[in-house]
């Protein structure tokens, strides 16, 4: 037993059980990540978190790491003290903990966490002996293993957190992201105070925006997407509150929001920041009104997995409420649509086109690029698919076929 182990080495025949049950959990580690990832996300504390797709992925990514890890550590070295996982993971969380306001005790989730992973590593034991004196060592010494891991690992997140406030000590972006918290919270704070604080008015209407990246290596891209976001808003200034390593927060002043094709212009193909805008609103209580519709547009672009990368809560306003269950909205889909759901694409377009131009054949069809006979002969085939026809019941089907689009990232 070495000074930093407060256990005693595990006998030969219970390290080769522990080698081969890590090996076992690695090849399907896969099977349990998702699980304790949702267990970390459940507490109430972490709501900040959960809530936030980019943050939630980072969470993600810090647990699967710190999983294998921990088997991979005890394949070389069964029942040993694990050190904390090395790399810029947990940097990265460190950061975002920081940036967002939050601090330890709002991760301490792990340990919900721990008690899952406790719990599968514990059926394993029970399976891989008879010998009632291998199970109590083998339970012992795996149990303090993982227990030093976490606790470890958690006083490694707090020296990241303690030398990120350093280096952020007195930052404006910190003082700004209290201050936007405060009003998104709806705090009695002095507008003219706030408005100081960030250097923006909060009179007029505003235009809430989350832009973020999926992946660390395209950061830059944030700021060059939200001048073009500026821009296409009409607007010379924004409020920009850094979220994130991989997000960013902006109020635009602007009275509409801009449209999805302008955007998509503006920021060109192979851009790798993703957007998500709010309704335009007045006021403070506009403030906080468009940056909730903002986030909530990016949450439900996550709980769809959909690939869009411009998404206006305007337009998707109904498919949010219609997904918030989602075995329940894939059951709206299929009674609605019948065989319209696995048609063509083309019909799918003609239907929400048509709707869009206030089922007005003519426009739909100039509008497709197409004539209108074949507008015609597409209705008819589309009323053909559907349960009942569509011209008693169009508000549903259109919901249904832009719940479809915006999951398939169209």
């Amino acid at each position: 037993m070495t000074p930093d182990q407060l256990w005693p080495d595990a006998s030969d025949p219970v390290r080769r059980l522990i080698r081969g049950l890590a090996e076992t959990a690695l090849a399907r580690s896969g099977d349990v990540i998702d699980e304790l990832t949702a267990a970390s996300l459940q507490d109430p504390r972490y709501r900040a978190i959960a809530e936030d797709p980019v943050l939630a992925e980072v969470d993600a990514r810090v647990v699967a790491t710190h999983l294998k890890h921990w088997l991979t550590s005890n394949i070389a070295e069964p029942g040993r003290r694990v050190a904390p996982a090395a790399g810029s993971a947990m940097r990265t969380y460190a950061r975002d903990v920081v940036l967002r306001g939050l601090t330890t005790d709002d991760v301490l989730s792990w340990r919900s966490a721990q008690r899952v992973a406790w719990k599968w590593w514990l059926a394993t034991c029970f399976q891989a002996t008879d010998d009632a004196e291998q199970l109590r060592e083998l339970i012992e010494v795996s149990g303090n293993s993982l227990t030093a891991f976490v606790d470890d690992s958690i006083a490694e997140l707090a020296e990241h957190i303690r030398k990120v406030r350093e280096e952020f000590a007195g930052g404006s972006q910190l003082q700004r992201y209290a201050t936007v918290e405060l009003l998104l919270q709806g705090a009695d704070i002095a507008p003219s105070r706030a408005e100081a604080q960030l250097g923006y008015a909060l009179t007029g209407s505003h235009v809430g925006v989350v832009v973020w990246v999926d992946s660390e290596k395209d950061v830059a891209e944030l700021e060059r997407a939200s001048e073009q976001v500026m821009r296409a808003c009409g607007a010379d200034r924004r409020l920009t509150v850094v979220a994130g390593t991989a997000a960013v927060w902006l109020w635009i002043p602007a009275k509409t929001t801009p449209t999805v094709t302008d955007l998509a212009e503006r920021l060109g193909r192979r851009c790798g920041a993703r957007v998500a805008l709010g309704r335009a609103a007045p006021g403070v209580s506009g403030f906080r009104r468009t940056h909730m519709d903002a986030a909530a547009a990016q949450r439900l672009l996550a709980r769809l997995d959909s690939g869009l990368s411009i998404v206006r809560y305007e337009d998707v306003h109904l498919v949010d409420l219609l997904s918030r269950d989602l075995p329940s909205a894939d059951r709206f889909v299929a009674d609605v649509l019948g065989e319209l759901k696995d048609a063509s694409p083309v019909l799918h377009q003609t239907v929400l086109t048509y709707v869009d131009e206030g089922l007005n054949r003519t426009s739909t069809a100039e509008r497709l690029y197409t004539h209108r006979n074949t507008i015609d002969r597409r209705l008819a085939r589309i009323d053909e698919l559907l349960p009942k026809p569509f011209a008693r019941n169009p508000i549903e089907v259109a919901a249904a076929l832009t719940l479809l689009s915006v999951r398939g990232g169209h």
